[in-house]
Order: C-alpha cells, then sequence, then structure tokens
C-alpha cells in the first residue's frame, strides 16, 4: 500500500470533522463528493444550502446529503460565535459589530466551528490565497502551546527506498516563514518531526537540521543558526532524535554520514530534513520533484492548533481529496 493510500486508510478508521468554507466552488464540492463516498471523514460545507444542493444534483453527485451544511447568512450560532470572536481580539480593537460580520465569511466561521470543538479541521485555498486561508486560523485557533510560527511540511515520495523511509523524506519549511531565526527554526523542527508521524505514518522520525557545513566543517553566522537551532529542538521536545549541522549527503548517505560525522545516530539514516530557510527550501524540493521525479505532497501546514491547510488554487479534485486525509490525520494528533 502505498503513502497516500496509507494515510487515506488511517482517516477512514478515525473519522474527524473536516470543514470545506469554499463549498460551492465546483473541485471542491465534487472532491466532498468523493471523501463522503469513501467515508474517510465527515464533510462540515459552508454556503448557502439551495445552491450547494442545486450544484450537486446538476454534477451528478450523490453523497452531498451526508454532509453536514451550515448557512453564512442564517446561522443559528452566529451570535455566539461573534461574541466569542470580539473577545478574542477585543485587544486589537474589534467591535461586536465587526465580529458579526466576519462570522458571514465562511473561513472565519469555519474556524469559529473549529474553536468551539463543532469540527476537527479546515481546508481552503481552491478560491482564496494563502492570507486569506491563514489570517482568520492565526486570529481564532492561534498557534499550538510552545510555538509561534507557522511553517510549511512536504512530502516526497522518492524512487530511492535507500533513503528516508523506503524512500519517503519529510522536508520543511517550503512554503511559510522566508528567514527563520535561531528560535523559529528550532520550532520548525520540532513541528515537521510531528507531521512525519502524525501525516507519514513514521514511527521514528529522525530529523537533520541541513546546512552547507557538517560539524563545523565551515565557519559562518548561518551555521551557527542551525547550531543553535538544533540545540533549542531538544529542549523544545527533549525526546525528539535530530542532529546538525549536517551536509544534505551527510544527512542521507550512511557512508558519508559515517565519515563526516562519526558517532552521530542521525547522519545517513535521516527520514526528516529541515532547511535553514524557505528559499533553501523550495528551490531543494522543486528540484527533487522535477529532476528526480519525486512526488510532493503538500505543503502541509503545521504549529496552528488545530489543522488547517492550503490549497493551491490550481488544485485538482484529487488534491483536495488527499488533503481532507491529511487534515484528519494532523486532527488526530493534535486532539
Amino acid at each position: 500500500m502505498d503513502l497516500l493510500n496509507q494515510i487515506v486508510a488511517r482517516a477512514k478508521a478515525n473519522k474527524q470533522r473536516i470543514v470545506l468554507p469554499e463549498a460551492t466552488e465546483e473541485r471542491t464540492l465534487k472532491a466532498a463528493d468523493k471523501v463522503l463516498a469513501d467515508d474517510i471523514a465527515n464533510i462540515v460545507l459552508i454556503g448557502n444550502p439551495d445552491e450547494i444542493n442545486r450544484l450537486a444534483a446538476e454534477w451528478g453527485l450523490e453523497n452531498i446529503g451526508k454532509a453536514t451544511i451550515i448557512d453564512p447568512e442564517n446561522c443559528e450560532k452566529s451570535e455566539e460565535y461573534a461574541q466569542l470572536l470580539c473577545e478574542l481580539r477585543k485587544k486589537k480593537g474589534m467591535t461586536i459589530e465587526q465580529a458579526r460580520e466576519l462570522v458571514k465569511n465562511p473561513l472565519y466561521l469555519g474556524c469559529m466551528i473549529i474553536k468551539t470543538e463543532g469540527a476537527d479541521g479546515q481546508i481552503s485555498g481552491a478560491l482564496s490565497t494563502t492570507g486569506e486561508t491563514l489570517r482568520p486560523a492565526l486570529q481564532i485557533i492561534k498557534c499550538a502551546p510552545g510555538i509561534t510560527c507557522v511553517s510549511g511540511a512536504m512530502l516526497l515520495i522518492t524512487q530511492k527506498p535507500e533513503f528516508g523511509e523506503d524512500g519517503v523524506l519529510v522536508v520543511g519549511d517550503v512554503a511559510v516563514t522566508p528567514m527563520p531565526d535561531a528560535a523559529q527554526l528550532s520550532q520548525i523542527a520540532v513541528c515537521t518531526a510531528q507531521t512525519a508521524r502524525s501525516v507519514a505514518g513514521f514511527d521514528d522520525p529522525r530529523v537533520a537540521m541541513l546546512s552547507f557545513s557538517t560539524k563545523g566543517s565551515a565557519s559562518h553566522e548561518v551555521v551557527d543558526k542551525v547550531v543553535e537551532a538544533t540545540r533549542l529542538a531538544k529542549e523544545l521536545d527533549p525526546a525528539i532524535k535530530i542532529d546538525g549541522e549536517l551536509q544534505a549527503d551527510a544527512a542521507l548517505v550512511p557512508a558519508v554520514g559515517k565519515k563526516k560525522a562519526p558517532g552521530s545516530d542521525i547522519a545517513g539514516n535521516a527520514n526528516v530534513l529541515v532547511f535553514p530557510n524557505l528559499e533553501v527550501g523550495n528551490i531543494a524540493y522543486k528540484l527533487v520533484q522535477r529532476l528526480g521525479d519525486a512526488i510532493a505532497v503538500g505543503p502541509i501546514l503545521q504549529g496552528i492548533a488545530r489543522p488547517v491547510n492550503d490549497l493551491s488554487r490550481g488544485c485538482s479534485i484529487d488534491d483536495i481529496y488527499y488533503l481532507v486525509a491529511i487534515t484528519a490525520c494532523q486532527a488526530m494528533d493534535a486532539k
């Protein structure tokens, strides 16, 4: 069973409640129908019920009746949500009138449903920008305890079973934080290891903090940042298996790891790679994807107290389908 099928199977075995706030968008509604048909998650659709049902009939979607549909213009909990949102944002000067308007916004409404434990995760982005997806999540759900920055992990499914976990690597950050400082980089490491457990199903995440230096082979302030981030990650999560700074070959190739970092349990054996900054991470995963013919799944947002994931506006029905399963796996681990 390949990794994506494993993720779907885990989601199906412990169904979570996933909000789709862009419910009248064609790919989203068709993906929801497929999720419901395969019994992968309980789906909450936000949108006008008449329009959703009309579109479902027009497109021949037979399972949308299994979803919970919430009309943002006529939600029975709107005032409750508005009062809570106003309280959450009162230090930023939000008025109750502003809160009442915001909870009509499907992305805000979805996050309020999650905040009040009516759902477990949310996916948007087929119509919305990354900023529009993240803003209500950070204002309402907020970051996980001990975490102050959001990051994005990618699953790289390669044709090289000798590397990572039978050819699968989890890498981060590839999507969100351009120039993390040492503290932020340590958080990215801990979160990416957690994604490796909850989504990729790794029993034993082994984190390599990547650099152009291995164990002092080069001297530079950016190397010092990686060394400090490694130390801080161990403080943040004492159980984490992590080492750095390591060059990519030292992290992945046993013979090179043994030579460059003798005595390291991670060198040559890493299955989680943490890049020193977003520029490196984004370039590296796309090179592996295109030149190495790897499958890249993600980005998977991490660091939020409950999972909220962002789609590309060019996403496919299958992209949404699998991201529902991924979000469900994250949600299990967040409880």
